[in-house]
């Protein structure tokens, strides 16, 4: 059994070491910031399938994360103790028209087939979901596979249970040979990139917000390309823009006020409730736009796992099983999209 080291506690990172401890593998994570310092202590958490048309192994990964995530987060919360803030509360969208009205019908009939009749993609009326989404046809999509991440109580509920089984995790690494996992998001995408002379990833900048607002289970909300996400602690989290061109990653700016105001239009809810929290981060993004997973393109022997974008904690289950497979037991069920040299 390989001992493993893990630069980077964000999602990915943690996800990865968490598979790796429970598998018994010696395992212990670096990272100077802290945990969930980079996008993955970001505030929205919206575990949100591909649409279920048009079917390759990209949307087939993501199935798979998002329907064994709820063991996944309870065997977590177990160990450690701590609440990640998961649940299955599936998702509405709005119907504009008629002719979006045919295809969320259609859609319907391809997610039974494509989703192995475990979920649903409905059409229902507005007036079942009183209150929480306006629709201009009264239609709404109702799918039962989105689910709902409290982002930094996901990143503290891994670490809990790796410490619990015999991880360590700490500013600096120890002096012990190990098998090295790169897992350092946006920064370590722009050193590859530079190491390289060739642009294989960046940082895209988003902006989110969260609203006082205690909309207990209700699904969350995607609207207008908006997130809008319930959370069990009474609130509603929002996002998220995606900025190429920034002068500050940290910053919030009249981008967000356009976000908050749009949750407000579109969801009743919102309209009244307080902003309690503005947020601005770097998300890494590979330039395949999937996650880079495998072999360390610069370090023969070590290995990277990097760009998560906006869909990073949907898919870190998969993740962590694929990178665990590879690394502790020689078995490479990586698609070709997610492999590094996709983005070199």
């Amino acid at each position: 059994m390989a001992d493993i080291r893990v630069f980077g506690a964000g999602i990915f990172g943690l996800s990865i070491a968490w598979e790796a401890v429970r598998r018994g593998a010696i395992v212990e994570v670096v990272d100077p910031f802290g945990i969930g310092a980079g996008s993955s202590g970001g505030v929205v958490g919206a575990l949100a399938p591909h649409v279920p048309e048009n079917w390759n192994s990209k949307k087939q990964v993501q199935f798979d994360a998002l329907d064994t995530a709820a063991e996944f987060w309870a065997e977590v919360a177990t160990v450690g103790g701590g609440d990640p803030g998961y649940g299955r509360t599936g998702r509405l969208q709005p119907i504009a028209d008629e002719a979006a009205l045919a295809l969320a019908r259609s859609r319907a009939e391809t997610a039974r087939r494509l989703w192995q009749g475990r979920y649903r993609w409905d059409v229902v009326a507005a007036a079942e979901f009183p209150g929480l989404l306006d629709s201009p046809t009264g239609w709404l999509i109702h799918d039962t596979l989105s689910a709902r991440m409290h982002p930094r109580r996901a990143c503290a509920a891994l670490a809990d249970a790796i410490l619990a089984r015999g991880g360590r995790i700490g500013g600096a690494a120890t002096d012990r040979p190990m098998i090295e996992v790169r897992a350092t998001g946006a920064a370590g995408l722009v050193a590859l990139s530079q190491a390289l002379g060739r642009n294989v990833g960046t940082g895209v900048k988003g902006q989110a917000a969260v609203f006082r607002a205690d909309l207990g289970e209700a699904p969350q909300l995607f609207a207008e390309a908006l997130h809008i996400v319930p959370h069990s602690d009474g609130t509603v989290a929002i996002g998220s823009t995606s900025e190429r061109d920034y002068d500050d990653p940290a910053a919030t700016d009249g981008q967000l006020d356009a976000l908050i105001e749009t949750a407000r239009r579109v969801g009743p809810a919102l309209r009244e409730a307080p902003v309690i929290e503005r947020w601005a981060g770097l998300r890494p993004r590979a330039r395949s736009r999937a996650p880079m997973l495998g072999e360390d393109p610069l370090q023969p022997g070590a290995y990277i796992a990097n760009g998560g974008f906006k869909i990073g904690f949907g898919m870190a289950p998969m993740v962590a099983r694929m990178m665990a497979d590879l690394i502790l037991e020689g078995r490479d069920t990586i698609p070709a999209e997610f492999r590094p040299e996709a983005s070199l």
